[in-house]
């Protein structure tokens, strides 16, 4: 009877680990981190990845399948990275961000483009009328001092000068809004039903533009009845110029405002001192003008509470009244 041989086992065939914690059963326990991750390295090498270019079949049901970035109608936002050519980049892959989310930067009015775009604007506005109308602000600067001759009265300026200084005077309305919007936030509160602080500016503009148009309409209809048309003339001009030059001297306090932080209260000082100096400026000029007899000072007077004080009572008083409608109050 033949013996049947059992053939020997196998002796197994050392293969390359296939994964990480393979390679660490194989170092002793007192391996260092350093030396398990010398191993690894050792037995894997990183190698260039290659996606499939077979299509995706396994997005939800219901759903379309997920952008390629080989699509060739993406945006270019899509593709187009920093890392785009790198055959490490996974942009499917989301990752968070790592650290601690740091202070917001607090909103400051030198770092909006809405208040440098008016502050460069002014600037560039007052600039260009005061080089071309310098010859008439000399001749006014001039006429304030003494009553002009009579040559000299009715002298006209160019459609240049006069076009300025209608700029200037916007450039005034614009000061003043934003002057007010100013005192708003200090005095009344800085939360409003409009969706934007700008609204609130713009508001104010229409209604110191408003006073100004108001405040012409006046002056030509009660001059008309007590003066004669030259006269009356001459007035427009000298209180448009009185104006304009206002706007020019607000312009440094709203750049002191905006770019250093200045207290709102000394900006309020800076106005009303402002105010005052061209108030005075224009009851002198009246005088001037209107008084050829010493006979109609109580007039005068009379004339420039009317159509001076007044209409700017009622500006800032219906100012505030609309800032005080427009906030909201918790």
């Amino acid at each position: 009877m033949e013996q049947v041989t059992v053939p020997e086992q196998a002796a197994p065939v050392a293969s390359k680990p296939r994964h990480p914690y393979e390679v660490l059963r194989m170092l002793p326990r007192d391996a260092t981190p350093a030396q398990q991750d010398s191993a690894i390295q050792a037995v894997f090498k990183p190698k260039e990845i290659r996606y499939s270019s077979r299509p995706d079949t396994l997005h939800l049901p219901g759903h379309k399948p997920g952008k390629s970035i080989k699509d060739v109608r993406l945006p270019l936002y899509y593709k187009e990275t920093f890392f785009s050519e790198s055959p490490m980049l996974h942009p499917e892959v989301k990752s968070d961000r790592s650290g601690v989310a740091g202070d917001p930067v607090p909103y400051t009015m030198r770092t909006d483009n809405f208040f440098n775009i008016i502050l460069i604007v002014c600037f560039i506005l007052a600039s260009v009328s005061i080089g071309h109308s310098r010859n008439f602000i000399i001749r006014q600067f001039k006429s304030f001092v003494y009553y002009p001759a009579k040559e000299r009265v009715f002298s006209t300026e160019t459609s240049n000068e006069v076009h300025f200084q209608v700029l200037l005077l916007l450039q005034t309305c614009l000061q003043v809004a934003v002057i007010q919007y100013f005192l708003t936030l200090r005095y009344i509160g800085v939360t409003f039903v409009l969706s934007s602080d700008y609204q609130l500016i713009g508001v104010y503009l229409v209604c110191v533009a408003a006073y100004f148009l108001l405040k012409w309409l006046l002056y030509s209809f009660v001059n008309i009845v007590f003066f004669n048309s030259k006269i009356n003339l001459q007035w427009v001009k000298a209180w448009l110029f009185l104006t304009a030059f206002e706007g020019i001297l607000l312009f440094p306090i709203v750049l002191l405002q905006i770019y250093f932080d200045l207290d709102v209260q000394y900006t309020m000082i800076y106005f009303i001192i402002v105010l005052i100096f061209v108030k005075l400026l224009t009851f002198y000029k009246s005088c001037i003008i209107f008084l050829r007899q010493k006979v109609l000072f109580l007039q005068i007077i009379l004339y420039f509470c009317a159509l001076e004080m007044v209409p700017l009572a009622l500006l800032f008083g219906f100012m505030v009244a609309i800032g005080n409608y427009l906030n909201v109050n918790f």
